[in-house]
């Protein structure tokens, strides 16, 4: 039943499909609460600019699309001080030009190859020795830093004001996590895709948020929610020779829905029951 995990690719494609099954919801927990989901789209298109650019050029694609990303991800700081009564503006700009320079770029290389593609959706047979590499240490840094500023990380989340007040560096912790965002989407794009990587950091908290009672179980959750969905999601994509970032993606809406539907049969249930005791009363 596991004779996959025999293969060198499958060995590498589950050790970074479980460091980003961590790194996506710890992050995304942050950018779901401060209303910040978008911003993954915008990073994420930039970041396949980066990969293009790579490709184009003959460079690691992943650390130009890193470059990019962060390039980005200052800009969007930057912007959304410039545009303070409409910072929505910053990422909606940065994803405008995310997706230009990318289409240029895409087309120079004269259109979609193998590694393009594989970049964009998410491929489990794509992913290289340096890759885990990059995935790993890249990884243990930001699981590092959110442990670090966790408290800080918070505050900001819950009353930003509040926290710029209490003497926090607001300013300082911002553009750090925003760089967070930029890395964390470079890491997840071999398995997720660039154009899937923002799913896998909301999906799972949305569906953590249905059952958790607080902060801490929101984020521990959403990591077990991610884990099941890229886990199963790289076996089913390796057994039917499936996209991996689609699949994982997808699975992560079914276990949504699933919720959902647990949740909403539950709540029923109780009602039965709280009418079926006053009646008996």
């Amino acid at each position: 039943m596991l004779e996959f995990l025999q293969y060198g690719f499958m060995q590498r494609a589950l050790f970074a499909g479980i460091t980003i099954g961590i790194l996506c919801p710890l992050i995304g927990i942050f950018l779901v609460l401060r209303r910040m989901s978008l911003i993954g789209d915008s990073l994420s298109h930039v970041a396949l600019a980066g990969v293009a650019a790579g490709i184009l050029g003959g460079v690691y694609p992943l650390w130009t699309a890193l470059l990019f990303s962060v390039g980005a991800a200052l800009a969007i700081e930057k912007l959304r001080k410039a545009y303070e009564q409409y910072a929505e503006l910053a990422i909606a700009i940065i994803l405008s030009a995310g997706i230009g320079t990318a289409v240029v770029l895409v087309s120079l290389a004269k259109g979609f190859n193998v590694d393009l593609f594989g970049y964009l959706f998410g491929s489990i047979t794509t992913v290289l020795k340096e890759d885990t590499w990059m995935i790993g240490g890249l990884g243990i840094f930001i699981i590092a830093a959110v442990k670090l500023l966790y408290k800080e990380l918070f505050y900001i989340a819950f009353d930003e004001e509040g926290a710029r007040l209490a003497g926090v560096p607001v300013k300082w912790i911002n553009v750090f996590f925003i760089l967070m965002i930029a890395t964390t989407i470079t890491v997840s794009m071999r398995i997720v895709g660039v154009l899937l990587v923002s799913s896998l950091m909301v999906i799972p908290v949305a569906t953590s948020l249905q059952i958790a009672k607080s902060f801490k179980h929101a984020t521990i959750w959403a990591i077990i929610f991610a884990q099941m969905a890229v886990i199963s999601g790289i076996i089913v994509s390796y057994y039917f020779e499936l996209a991996s970032g689609g699949t994982i993606v997808l699975l992560s809406v079914c276990i949504l829905l699933m919720v959902m539907v647990g949740k909403s049969i539950k709540k029923n249930l109780r009602k039965t029951i709280s009418s079926s005791t006053t009646i008996s009363e």
